[in-house]
C-alpha cells in the first residue's frame, strides 16, 4: 500500500518556528527555510481529508527544475533539495501579493468577463473576447496574499503603490520579472506540446535584493492547455484539454462540493486517490519531458528527517 504524507513534525537544529500551510510546512531555521511538499491536496481553500501518494514528490522537483532553469532572469531563494518532497532555501521578507500572469482568457478572469467586467486589476479589457482566448500580450492581475481561511483578493498596481504593499521601483522589478518568467515558461511549455495559460509568482526580499520564492510552473499554480487541438476546440468554442489541478475541483463540484459553506468533501475511495496521484503524475511528465521514479514511500517522515539533516 502506497503511503501519503499528510502530516510533519520535526524539530531541526537551530528551528525557530514552523508555520503549516494549506499543501507545504515550513520550517525556519533563521537564515534559511526548509520547505517540505507534503501530499495534502487543496481545493476550494479546503485541505482535503486524504493525502496524494506522491504528489509533493511531483510538485517539488517541478518547482526545482524551474527554478534552476529561470536563475539568469532573477535570482531564486532556493539552495538544495536534500530530498525529493524537500527544498531548502535562503530566508525571504515575501511581499504580501502574489503576482498573477495571464496569455489566455480563462478561469476566474472568464467568468468575471462573461459576467460583464471589462477591467480586473485595473487591465482594462477588450469587448468580444470569447473564453479561452489569447491576449495580444500577457496581462498581470495580482492578488493579495490571504490569511489561512481567507480568499486572496484582487487588487491593481495603483492600489498595491498607495498601499505601500511596494515601492514604485519594486513594482516595476516585480513586472518585469513576472513576465521575463512567464516568457520562459511558455517557451519551455511549448516545447513539450504544451501552452502556458496562467501562473501566479511569488517574492521577497533578501539583503535587500528581490527574489522569487516558493513554486514555480508547477500544476498547483499554473494552468497548461495542450497545443495540439487547442485553435479547433477554441473555434468551435469546446471546453479545452489541460493540464492542472481543475480536474480535482470538476471532480468536487460533479460530487456537490464547491466550498462553501454546509457542503460535505465526498468520499475519497482508495480508487479516487489513486486516479488523482495517476493524474498527476502524468502532469510531471508531460511538464518535464521526464519519467517519473517514485521513490520509497515505507517512511516517508523518515526518509525525509536524514536527508534534511545530513545536509544540514
Amino acid at each position: 500500500m502506497t503511503k501519503a504524507l499528510t502530516k510533519t513534525d520535526f524539530n531541526f537544529k537551530g528551528q525557530q518556528s514552523v508555520y503549516h500551510g494549506k499543501v507545504r510546512d515550513v520550517y525556519n531555521l533563521g537564515d534559511r527555510l526548509v520547505m517540505v511538499a507534503t501530499d495534502r491536496i487543496s481545493a476550494f481553500d479546503v485541505v482535503l481529508p486524504e493525502g496524494i501518494p506522491y504528489k509533493g514528490q511531483m510538485l517539488n522537483q517541478i518547482a526545482a527544475k524551474f527554478l534552476d532553469a529561470t536563475t539568469d532572469i532573477c535570482p531564486n531563494w532556493k539552495l538544495a533539495t536534500p530530498d525529493p518532497m524537500v527544498t531548502v532555501g535562503v530566508m525571504c521578507e515575501g511581499f504580501p501579493i502574489e503576482m498573477i500572469v495571464r496569455g489566455y482568457l480563462c478561469g476566474s478572469a472568464w467568468r468575471a468577463y462573461k459576467s460583464g467586467v471589462r477591467e480586473i486589476c485595473g487591465v482594462k479589457l477588450p469587448e468580444g473576447m470569447r473564453e479561452n482566448q489569447k491576449f495580444d500580450s500577457p496581462i498581470i492581475t495580482p492578488t493579495t496574499k490571504a490569511e489561512i481561511g481567507e480568499h486572496d483578493a484582487d487588487i491593481s498596481k495603483e492600489e498595491i503603490l498607495a498601499r505601500g504593499l511596494a515601492t514604485p521601483e519594486e513594482y516595476a522589478l516585480l513586472e518585469k520579472y513576472t513576465l521575463a518568467l512567464f516568457e520562459r515558461g511558455t517557451e519551455i511549455a511549448a516545447k513539450r506540446g504544451l501552452i502556458l495559460v496562467d501562473t501566479k509568482y511569488e517574492f521577497g526580499k533578501h539583503n535587500g535584493q528581490i527574489y522569487l520564492m516558493d513554486e514555480i510552473h508547477t500544476p498547483d499554480s499554473s494552468r497548461y492547455f495542450y497545443s495540439e487541438g487547442y485553435q479547433e476546440k477554441f473555434l468551435k468554442g469546446e471546453p479545452q484539454k489541460q493540464l492542472s489541478k481543475e480536474f480535482v475541483r470538476e471532480w468536487l463540484m460533479d460530487n456537490g462540493f464547491s466550498g462553501k459553506a454546509g457542503q460535505q468533501v465526498p468520499e475519497m475511495t482508495p480508487a479516487i486517490v489513486e486516479s488523482i496521484s495517476n493524474r498527476y503524475i502524468e502532469l510531471y511528465e508531460h511538464i518535464t519531458g521526464e519519467t517519473f521514479v517514485k521513490e520509497d514511500t515505507s517512511d516517508i517522515a523518515d526518509r525525509i528527517e536524514k536527508n534534511i539533516e545530513a545536509y544540514l
